[in-house]
């Protein structure tokens, strides 16, 4: 099922996309309601960068169902992802919005634990997936992509941990895109009470043709919850990018989010965290690469609803050749949050003189009894630094990539996979040379 899709979209179109999936009647009208929608919401905001004339709505929409009897059919790049020959446990591939390949342990199922694709979930698990699907995190109507995306997504994943179950080995996917269909994700991670969870996630694109990827991400925190969210996005130059990635949490909760923005076209992130609870605590942190003449705009915000509620949000970029970086940091502290924390570090290093880089904190406060700080910087690699690893006997080729690695190991280290760690590294290695 393919079809060339252009404003406006055909209700009968997604009424037998959902029926091929065999979806639910509340999700089939939910469907209808945000394509209804779509023509007559704007394009989210994305400040200091026009997104106008972004390839966001001309695209292929297709189902595909894919499978992967072995992983030793995988193409090298995602092989460097997995430890092939390992049992892989709790390990999901999705290829081109399809499920084509999971591992599960025994274990996480005897814990309740629920660790599936969308698709399955929506028919498995439809009441749950009904409680959280755009309701606690993002809504349907907010703005043209959110609509966009909840009429036509087509891969996704699920996970949903009981309470006071803690999920001791993180759970992975992997997301590869190798045909000419846009890619439409939706992720849902929902930690109840008193658990705790690490999900790491990999996008993955090799071909250059003009496409879409639109991707959002709910991730819901229960009191007293630990939720490790780390993502690696690595799109290739054909692709236009939407990813919002947004968390809620409760009291005394946790969100972390260690995410790697490697994509080569151009990019509108928005990562989200709401502190609802008192003592909720969210530390975000974001590393990107920008080269050729790609633009990439990141929003990080932490928003303080709670009291004793902490932020921390840090910002790296490093751009070279013509490309654009633009940073949005945001703090804001809500009138009742008090005692709140709200600190942020935005800092982008620049490697050529046609690079633009910005970084935009902005702290919004309105409650007295409050701490926040922040700080930016844009600049071009510390002669001083450089000095002193080439007094040291090092190449100056050489100190440079230790310098560069050195600015975005914070996110690096994050990463709870090693492999995942490992391949962030030399995408970083890559786009830097």
């Amino acid at each position: 099922m393919t079809v060339e899709t252009k404003l406006p979209y055909g209700s009968e179109y997604v009424r037998q996309l959902s029926t091929t999936l065999g979806e639910p009647e509340w999700l089939r009208e939910l469907r209808l309601k945000a394509l209804e929608k779509v023509d007559t919401l704007p394009l989210p905001k994305a400040d200091k960068t026009k997104i106008d004339n972004w390839n966001f709505t001309n695209f292929q929409h297709e189902l595909k169902n894919e499978t992967i009897e072995s992983l030793e059919q995988l193409p090298e790049e995602i092989k460097a992802l997995v430890n092939v020959g390992a049992n892989n446990q709790n390990l999901l591939i999705q290829k081109n919005g399809s499920l084509a390949y999971a591992s599960i342990s025994e274990e996480l199922t005897k814990q309740g634990v629920i660790f599936t694709d969308i698709k399955t979930a929506a028919v498995q698990h439809g009441e749950l997936l009904q409680k959280y699907f755009m309701t606690k995190a993002v809504k349907y109507d907010e703005h043209k992509l959110a609509a966009l995306h909840t009429a036509l997504f087509n891969g996704g994943t699920f996970i949903y941990v009981p309470k006071n179950v803690e999920v001791k080995e993180p759970l992975q996917v992997i997301y590869w895109q190798d045909s000419d269909s846009a890619l439409f994700n939706h992720v849902i991670v929902v930690a109840e009470d008193n658990s705790s969870v690490a999900y790491i996630e990999n996008y993955l694109s090799f071909a250059e043709q003009e496409n879409v990827a639109n991707i959002i991400a709910e991730v819901i925190a229960g009191p007293n919850a630990n939720i490790h969210y780390g993502a690696v996005d690595h799109f290739a130059k054909g692709m236009t990018v939407y990813v919002n990635r947004r968390g809620v949490v409760g009291n005394n909760g946790r969100i972390e989010w260690a995410l790697g923005q490697m994509n080569d076209g151009n990019t509108v992130s928005e990562n989200t965290t709401n502190l609802i609870g008192d003592g909720s605590y969210a530390d975000s942190k974001t590393v990107t690469v920008c080269r050729g003449k790609q633009k990439q705009n990141i929003t990080t915000k932490i928003i303080h609803f709670g009291k004793h509620s902490e932020g921390n949000i840090l910002n790296h970029g490093v751009v070279k050749d013509e490309a654009t970086n633009i940073f949005n940091g945001i703090g804001k502290i809500e009138h009742g949050a008090t005692k709140s924390n709200a600190e942020q570090t935005s800092r982008v290093l620049m490697l050529s003189g046609q690079a633009r880089g910005d970084a935009n904190p902005i702290l919004l406060i309105d409650e007295d009894d409050v701490m926040a700080g922040h700080a930016a910087s844009v600049g071009r690699i510390d002669p001083t630094q450089l000095y002193y690893l080439m007094s040291r006997g090092i190449p100056k080729k050489e100190a440079e990539r230790l310098i560069i690695h050195g600015f975005l190991k914070p996110v690096v280290n994050e990463l709870a996979i090693e492999n995942v760690k490992n391949q962030l590294i030399e995408v970083i290695e890559r786009k830097v040379r």
